[in-house]
């Protein structure tokens, strides 16, 4: 039987909605029941909104709209988990998040099972699904894998700014036998004209769209990350205090902080620890350097003589050497940081660490914008905010992709973000 393009298997999705939403308690269960409310900084939000939002998503853009006389579990709570979308009515203020002490966890919980036993229960009654719907339900899933990555950066947001340095991670650590960091390589691509944007099948963002060709002249790109020993050598030159390094901006941001070091840095008797989600441990100088700004990471370039990679050039390196995502540390592997073993196989683009760009977030030409409510996912945000590349330790597998575009400020570095240097 020949199926008609515009319809899709729904058996398919349903297994996939079941492991994602899954995957997201599993992130949780290790909190305290005082862990889901806590919100230090505006950029985290309470572990309890995540799963109440991811929520939200399902039974506002799909469970009301597609069942008839369906009865929403409590409409009171789109004004708590609402996030950004204005056509979606009023919301609360996202610094406020964490003063949500009500509803308590175990109604958010309630919710959550209820929308779930719905939408399962209608998706297992569907044949196929109209394009428009497929679209929407796996941009469902990819907005609860990208929460579950902000699950994981903000619980250890949430742990590592206790004084307590409370550990996270139930799991024994990567015994595996340490490898000394190999020498770098630098990776060269001749000048020419490049395709850029998502160009195979399946889900994309709307950002990594429309495929454009570049002119790129002949560059060079570190075939590895930048590791915390290399990045400590910024620090004992004094790199933050040289402003000959910094953006004026970034080094006026400098001012600011309570160490110049990268996030959950701390100094101890002339000696250097990093929280890590086991708790706090002595800087492994071998590892990716991770929790740097964009400012950190020109700044150390400016140092070096060297320079961030654009995004194009990040992109078509990582297409020429990856044919297909490889095995990497991911959300997967449960290790949860930049890893020893696993972070400096040779030409290795993806997992461990974002890797901050010199590239503005702007829209590709012929920009696709999503249409609707959910046009208000990416296109919105294009301005003032840089690209980074390649995934985290802490982004599943199954969500990355080469052409991924992800953006943030220049001061952001909560995530796990690093850089690798071009020239």
């Amino acid at each position: 039987m020949t199926l008609n393009p515009q319809i899709f298997s729904a058996s398919e999705l349903l297994g996939r909605y079941q492991q994602i939403r899954q995957q997201s308690l599993l992130i949780c269960a290790p909190l305290e029941t005082e862990d889901y409310v806590v919100q230090p900084i505006v950029d985290v939000s309470p572990p309890k909104w995540h799963l109440g939002h991811t929520t939200w998503f399902f039974e506002n853009f799909i469970l009301i709209k597609e069942i008839e006389g369906y009865q929403a579990f409590d409409l009171k709570l789109n004004y708590f988990f609402n996030s950004y979308y204005e056509s979606q009515g009023p919301r609360v203020l996202r610094s406020n998040r964490g003063n949500m002490t009500r509803p308590g966890l175990q109604t958010v919980l309630d919710y959550r099972a209820y929308v779930d036993k719905h939408l399962q229960d209608w998706l297992a009654k569907q044949e196929y699904l109209s394009k428009e719907l497929h679209l929407v339900l796996t941009v469902g899933l990819q907005h609860e894998q990208q929460h579950q990555e902000l699950l994981v950066t903000d619980i250890k947001y949430i742990l590592g700014t206790n004084p307590l340095h409370p550990s996270y991670h139930t799991a024994p650590l990567d015994k595996r036998e340490e490898k000394a960091v190999p020498a770098v390589k630098w990776l060269d691509f001749s000048a020419g004209l490049y395709q850029i944007g998502h160009q195979n099948e399946g889900f994309c963002w709307d950002n990594e769209l429309g495929v454009h060709q570049v002119y790129l002249p002949d560059f060079k790109i570190q075939s590895r990350l930048v590791t915390n020993g290399e990045y400590l050598e910024f620090m004992q030159d004094g790199g933050y205090q040289n402003h000959e390094n910094w953006l004026m901006e970034g080094f006026e941001w400098t001012k600011s902080l309570e160490s110049l070091s990268p996030q959950y840095w701390y100094e101890q008797d002339g000696a250097w620890y990093q929280f890590t989600m086991h708790g706090l441990e002595p800087l492994d100088l071998s590892a990716p350097v991770t929790h740097i700004s964009y400012y950190e990471a020109d700044a150390y370039a400016q140092w070096k003589g060297l320079r961030l990679p654009t995004e194009f050039e990040w992109e078509v390196a990582c297409n020429t050497l990856h044919q297909a995502i490889p095995d990497s540390n991911f959300l997967e592997t449960n290790l949860l940081k930049p890893s020893i073993a696993r972070s400096h196989e040779d030409n290795q683009f993806l997992g461990h660490v974002w890797e901050w760009t010199a590239s503005a977030y702007l829209p590709y030409p012929g920009y696709p914008r999503f249409q609707g409510a959910l046009g208000e996912y990416n296109g919105k945000f294009m301005i003032n905010q840089m690209v980074l590349r390649g995934g985290s330790c802490a982004t599943p597998k199954s969500h990355i992709r080469t052409s991924y575009r992800n953006f943030f400020h220049a001061d952001k570095r909560w995530q796990f973000t690093g850089l690798r240097l071009a020239q």
